[in-house]
């Protein structure tokens, strides 16, 4: 099997169209998750160790596209915006869910728009939650481009690491960035959860850490 799929990867890696290929599958994912983006970023990285693909090309190609397709997704939800609140007056539920988005990404948007680009799925979510609740748009491409930029570094470089270690091997390089991956989304997954654990214990307790109840003071006699 793979004797077939590998000459094929490999001819695809050695052409010039590429780079437009990186670009247009990262935009893509931005508005529609279930195209492999990270896949094909990593798979580009693994061949640039061995020079087939040009590591700052897949970087700036990957960058760029998922910054484009995070634009598009703010843009519809901007567009949508008006309408989903005039549907919400009539749920309590959904404009309670607009309410809390709104406020989030009042007071950490940035990290939420950063992280979110990690998260499968999630990058969708908060592009379109924060164009419909009137995020400052230069606010969230500030924060897109950081976001990009970085999920774009890591995903090549996580590849070429693979490809440097087995050079001669590129399924195996392939599978070891695979590896190195879901261990880093896994990772970030396990720290979100331990995080929104937290945070609700604390509203849970009154504001403060879950630490046990509160000991009285003890009382002093007066003197007699």
């Amino acid at each position: 099997m793979s004797d077939v799929i590998l000459p094929f990867v490999e001819d695809l890696m050695a052409s010039p169209w590429i780079y437009f290929v990186l670009f247009a599958v990262a935009a893509v994912d931005g508005f529609f998750p279930l195209v492999p983006s990270e896949t094909s970023v990593l798979t580009a990285g693994v061949f640039a160790a061995s020079g087939e693909t040009s590591l700052p090309l897949v970087i700036l190609a990957a960058a760029l596209g998922a910054f484009t397709g995070d634009q598009l997704s703010y843009g519809a939800g901007h567009l949508a915006g008006p309408r989903l609140y005039e549907r919400a007056e009539r749920r309590s539920r959904r404009r309670a869910a607009l309410d809390r988005a709104r406020a989030a990404l009042a007071t950490r948007g940035g990290v939420i728009i950063v992280v979110a680009r990690y998260i499968p799925g999630a990058r969708t979510a908060v592009s379109v939650s924060a164009g419909a609740v009137g995020y400052p748009w230069r606010r969230f491409a500030a924060f897109g481009a950081l976001a990009a930029a970085m999920w774009g570094t890591y995903s090549a470089l996580v590849g070429y690491v693979g490809g440097a270690a087995f050079e001669d091997d590129p399924l195996r390089g392939l599978l070891l960035g695979f590896g190195l991956a879901l261990t880093v989304t896994a990772a970030v997954e396990l720290a979100r959860r331990v995080v929104r654990r937290r945070r609700a214990a604390v509203t849970a307790t009154g504001g403060r850490a879950p630490h046990g109840p509160a000991q009285p003071r003890a009382v002093q006699q007066p003197c007699r």
